[in-house]
């Protein structure tokens, strides 16, 4: 399978957070938004019902002989599995719950997201409170557990969703300040060392490995500066980003990352209702798609099968209303783009 067709079909998609509490309800939107080939569903995030539930607090849930808490800063590793632990593993079975219920006889991409090793251990405190990206030695431990974690839940989905092919997602905001030494310390007046960029491109190969060995990967950040090379040399078959944080210094890598087949995900949909202006016009959602292309000097008959429009970001500080409309925008802007690629 070449890289290009593992993204078949998946004209858009979203980002993986939903507003509200309520997993079928979750479940029903992002199924229906990408029912008949429109998109890839996926297994949405309901931040709004508190630690546990929290992007970071979820992949906490997932760590193989790793356990948190959560402390007033903050998610901190603990010795054994407590309340919050707990409390994240129990919500990710209601929402796999409610996901296998609207995928019956489903075939097709199928999308689940996790917090990537190096956005995980900036997050995540030691016990004395400082970052685990301190620590190479916890880094490594962390980068160790996610990735064992991230097989078994894969596995799971795959066996709910047997006619599904499941794609896994990284997410790795916190990435470039990784690499730049611009994670702040817990005091805030002092930040931690740049982790070397080999360290950052072969952990993350390891724990995008768990996706095995036909699996297919992407990594979303929506901060600046996203470093399309390294997670392509990383091995991710896809790289999620917000489009209008593109500038032309990036923008070689990412010719250079549509040349070598890797799907661009990109978000041009705004992921709030306060930023929706616009939204009566899917066409115009993707003219800087269009224009971007031109730039490149890519052909613009690429464009449908190299791109998957988004949201800019997760949706969880979103109406429940807009956050439909803004799904249902993503599948219309990608057929305009399909349609009418110059």
């Amino acid at each position: 399978m070449s890289e290009k067709s593992k993204f078949s079909g998946c004209p858009a998609t979203g980002i993986g957070s939903m507003p509200g509490g309520d997993a079928r309800e979750a479940a029903k939107t992002v199924t229906g938004s990408f029912a008949d080939g429109q998109g890839m569903p996926y297994l949405a995030e309901l931040p709004a019902r508190g630690p546990g539930a929290d992007m970071i607090g979820r992949s906490v849930g997932l760590l193989v002989e790793m356990y948190g808490h959560v402390e007033p800063s903050g998610w901190r590793i603990s010795d054994r599995p407590g309340r919050d632990t707990r409390r994240a593993r129990s919500w990710l079975g209601e929402d796999l719950d409610a996901l296998e219920e609207f995928t019956q006889g489903y075939e097709g991409l199928l999308k689940v997201q996790a917090v990537g090793p190096w956005t995980l251990a900036a997050a995540l405190e030691l016990r004395g409170g400082e970052a685990m990206l301190a620590d190479a030695g916890a880094c490594r431990d962390l980068a160790g557990s996610l990735a064992e974690g991230l097989r078994a839940h894969l596995a799971e989905v795959r066996r709910r969703m047997p006619g599904a092919n499941v794609v896994l997602q990284l997410d790795e905001p916190s990435l470039t300040a990784v690499l730049l030494g611009r994670v702040r310390s817990a005091s805030g007046y002092r930040t931690y060392r740049a982790v070397d960029r080999q360290i950052v491109e072969a952990t993350l190969r390891d724990v995008l490995a768990a996706a095995g060995e036909d699996g297919t990967t992407l990594v979303h950040s929506c901060a600046p500066e996203v470093p399309v090379a390294l997670l392509r040399r990383a091995g991710a078959d896809g790289v999620s980003l917000d489009f209008s944080l593109l500038t032309e210094r990036e923008e070689e890598a990412i010719g250079e990352a549509v040349e070598g087949g890797t799907q661009l995900f990109l978000g041009v949909v705004p992921s709030t209702d306060a930023a929706s202006e616009g939204m009566s016009d899917p066409g115009g959602s993707v003219k800087g798609v269009r224009t971007l292309w031109r730039r490149l000097g890519l052909n613009p008959g690429t464009l449908a099968e190299s791109v998957t429009i988004t949201p800019s970001c997760g949706l969880a500080g979103a109406s429940p209303a807009y956050a439909r409309t803004a799904l249902a925008h993503s599948a219309r802007a990608a057929r305009s783009l399909a349609d009418n690629p110059e």
